[in-house]
């Protein structure tokens, strides 16, 4: 048997445990490789089903406990932190926001099979405040269904394995080699997916100062300024609901349906709380596939021109979640347009 195979098997529930609290707590290494070569030699009975069942749950119930704790305590703080050490730059703290909103705690039966998800879950959950009792259970169900979906899809291999005597042999071999090109795999194909998206949005942010500095010339020469659209969950409204002045808010999950009150004529600024302005970023592209142009995300979102110390202004809402409705804008289509003054209130009416 070859040694890390034997080394392996001998400390596969420490590796197992080891391995998966480290993932869960936000380190970007894979844990499926390690769940499918422990499932593999659950089919030679030389690793017990149970043991291994166990030594995951208590990894992911350690990690999930100390995000949970940390999301109540210090919210938005932890889940920045969480956004940037995740190599999925393609889901962010608003999607997760969004699942709660619509699942509740549904939601942590299945963010452990989607990367991004399962980084900020837990401490979304702690954040609005759900009881531990409740949380501790949807996240124990979630984390079994998880484990044993790899646990036993890697048994079935083995299964399959065992029947051919040559096979096995060869698999005994190379189990090593096998189990590391996965770990790279995978780990290639999320940094290489970063990177891409990454180079996206370099390409298309417009920083605070550039901001300020064209709404200060439209005030001064008497110009339109440009239509900036707030993206932020109303979950991000609880620590600080005032608004970039002018800006409008439009759900992410909403801009689409509503991209006929986007200006095709005016520069459009997007901004959102996520790190690395994923959100603004993505709902850029998608609005350039519309064939609305000039819209770019703004680098930093809220907190960038917050703490530029740029000023801010207050909404009008019905709910501390509601959505934004700004005079200055109804004040200005009705004006202009009565039709679009409608529309604005339709926007922004709570739903």
């Amino acid at each position: 048997m070859p040694i890390a195979l034997a080394f392996f098997i001998h400390y596969a529930y420490l590796i197992l445990f080891l391995w998966v609290l480290v993932e869960q707590l936000g380190v970007p290494v894979p844990s499926i490789p390690v769940l499918l070569t422990a499932g593999t030699l659950l089919a030679t009975h030389q690793v017990h089903h149970f043991y291994a069942l166990l030594a995951v749950l208590a990894a992911c119930m350690v990690s999930d406990s100390m995000w949970f704790v940390l999301g109540r305590r210090y919210g938005n703080s932890v889940l920045k932190l969480l956004c940037r050490l995740s190599l999925e730059a393609s889901t962010c703290v608003s999607k997760t926001e969004g699942y709660f909103s619509r699942r509740g705690a549904v939601t942590l039966l299945f963010s452990k099979f989607v990367p991004g998800l399962s980084t900020v879950a837990t401490p979304i959950a702690g954040q609005i405040g759900m009881p531990y009792s409740r949380f501790f259970v949807w996240d124990l169900a979630g984390s079994i269904i998880w484990a044993e979906v790899f646990l036993l899809a890697g048994r079935f291999f083995g299964d399959i394995a065992q029947k051919s005597t040559r096979f096995f042999h060869w698999l005994g071999h190379f189990a090593f080699a096998i189990f590391v090109l996965m770990v790279i795999g995978l780990m290639a194909y999320r940094i290489l997916k970063q990177r891409k998206f990454l180079q996206q949005v370099r390409e298309m942010r417009l920083d605070p100062e550039e901001l300020k500095a064209i709404m200060d010339q439209a005030r001064e020469q008497g110009n339109t300024p440009p239509f900036v659209v707030d993206l932020r969950h109303p979950l991000d409204y609880l620590p600080d609901p005032r608004v970039i002045p002018g800006a409008l808010r439009i759900g992410p999950n909403e801009i689409r349906q509503h991209s006929e009150i986007i200006p095709r004529d005016r520069d459009v600024v997007l901004y959102c709380t996520c790190p690395s302005e994923e959100t603004s970023a993505k709902l850029a592209l998608q609005l350039h596939k519309l064939g609305i142009y000039r819209v770019r995300p703004l680098r930093g979102g809220f907190d960038g021109w917050k703490n530029a110390g740029y000023p801010l202004e207050e909404y009008i809402t019905d709910t501390p979640t509601g959505a934004v409705i700004l005079p200055a804008q109804i004040a200005s289509a009705s004006q202009t347009e009565p039709k679009a003054a409608e529309q604005v209130l339709q926007v922004n009416s709570p739903r």
